[in-house]
């Protein structure tokens, strides 16, 4: 058996059982009066049981900052204040509303999904997790929470939090990237949810909880954990080991040359694609190179003048961004309006002052709007 620079027994797939069965249930009864007394009691989308709020909430937080999703959370509810209204809201509108949430893919799942809760379960979401993982965009973790927190149901979820939090208290030292281990570790997870399943809403609460504020990733608060002496990875001096996960995300760079193109207070934009970064959203002609950009800004005989290089960051890519501003001061030049038209037929022009009706990525919404 592995052990911890401290010579502590590490956990096994033969052995982690005999440490769930250790806990269970004293780990999930600390962590439902941890919640009660510390955990977090503030945020909007813990009011209520409803599962579509419950639901945004859950979308709008994955990969996402609390701050961030406080004001977004808010105005898609006074948009779209059930999942009727939101299945009946045109693509379009939903975008412009997520802009600047990022991970764009999310907001079209969204729109989908609500469409599917009303159109093939009458508007409710079902109460199961396992006909909840069929709709469009929920994850077996997102299932997990929407069914525990809205109907109770015993189960656990896992996002990257809840690994790192269990993996610790259980010293579990498997490689996740290996599936089969995270699905040990799951495994593990739904044995360990509470006995009462009127406890669920704040187990799975705590367990947010418990990532977010004490176990974090670097330098966790052990010392405030509620399972500060039953944790196998602090009884080896090295918690910051747990998680193990040796797939490391591999970053790129891009690089792109938008056109900022103005005429008597309107601006050129773009729809891209319905697939990729930014699918459906409205940007400047991107150009791959700046020769490319200034041949187009030629046409018009017009000059370009290069603006501050943006760096957009991305999970997985670094895009620069070099955009090049031209203002036409007479009526735009019909072989210019032609050769963009032509390479891409969704071009037009967009009033300055309307710009917030519009999804724009939000490098664009900064430049143009502020």
């Amino acid at each position: 058996m592995a052990t911890s620079k401290k010579g502590v027994p590490l956990a096994r797939p033969d052995d982690l059982w005999a440490r769930v069965e250790a806990l269970h249930p004293d780990l999930s009864r600390r962590l439902v009066a941890w919640q009660a007394k510390a955990g977090r009691h503030d945020m909007p989308w813990q009011k209520t049981r409803d599962p579509y709020r419950v639901w945004l909430s859950e979308i709008m937080l994955q990969q996402t900052q609390v701050t961030t999703v406080l004001g977004y959370y808010e105005r898609f509810l006074n948009r779209f204040p059930t999942v009727a209204d939101l299945a009946a809201a045109p693509l379009d509108d939903v975008l412009t509303l997520w802009a600047g949430l990022g991970y764009y893919s999310r907001a079209r799942n969204l729109h989908r999904c609500a469409q599917a809760v009303v159109a093939d379960h009458g508007g409710r979401f079902p109460p199961t997790v396992e006909a909840l993982i069929t709709l469009p965009g929920i994850g077996p973790s997102t299932a997990a929470a929407i069914a525990s927190f809205c109907f109770e149901v015993q189960t656990s979820i896992m996002d990257g939090n809840v690994k790192r939090v269990l993996s610790r208290v259980l010293a579990w030292d498997q490689d996740l990237a290996v599936k089969t281990h995270e699905r040990q570790l799951w495994d593990a997870a739904n044995h360990l949810v509470p006995e009462k399943a009127k406890d669920m809403p704040a187990y799975t609460q705590g367990l947010m909880d418990l990532g977010a504020t004490v176990c974090s990733p670097r330098k966790p608060s052990c010392l405030m954990c509620p399972w500060m002496d039953l944790c196998g990875a602090r009884l080896t001096d090295e918690p910051e080991r747990f998680p193990v996960k040796s797939r490391k995300l591999k970053r790129s760079e891009r690089a792109s040359w938008p056109l900022w193109l103005e005429w008597q207070g309107q601006v050129w934009l773009r729809q891209m694609p319905d697939t990729g970064i930014w699918a459906g959203l409205w940007t400047m002609p991107l150009f791959d190179t700046e020769s490319d950009l200034r041949s187009m800004v030629e046409l018009g005989g017009a000059e370009a003048e290069p603006q501050p290089r943006i760096k957009h960051v991305l999970t997985h890519l670094d895009w620069w961004l070099q955009p090049h501003r031209v203002v036409l001061l007479q009526e735009p030049v019909a072989v210019l309006m032609q050769a963009l038209a032509q390479r891409d037929a969704s071009g037009r022009w967009v009033p300055l002052n309307r710009l917030h009706e519009w999804g724009l990525p939000a490098p664009f919404k900064k430049m143009l709007v502020g």
